[in-house]
């Protein structure tokens, strides 16, 4: 099983794996419909990869102006995605750095 799959399937369970960062903590939270506890965990560390969880979730939010402030601190283009799709390329991308 690869990590993402890995990483899905553990949003079956009462909590995010111990191991995950903040970012991927934030993002399962998400996916559990825990929007607070996301964007609490999004805010605990100020990197590109916590700003872009963050730029996300004010996206999701319906906050653009929010979120494409914190697309521009993460350095990335305001998203064009489905949130899904968007929620599975961020995922994807955490893992690929913690399998490596």
């Amino acid at each position: 099983m690869d990590t993402l799959s890995f990483f899905k399937s553990s949003l079956k369970e009462p909590h995010p794996p111990l191991s995950l960062s903040n970012a991927l903590q934030a993002l399962w939270y998400d996916a559990n419909g825990d929007w607070d506890k996301a964007h609490d965990l999004a805010q605990i560390e100020e990197n590109a990869i916590s700003n872009w969880v963050h730029a996300y979730l004010h996206r999701k939010e319906g906050d653009q102006f929010n979120a494409s402030y914190w697309y521009r601190r993460a350095d990335k283009p305001v998203c064009k995605l489905s949130l899904d799709e968007e929620w599975e390329q961020i995922a994807a991308e955490l893992l690929k750095d913690t399998s490596e």
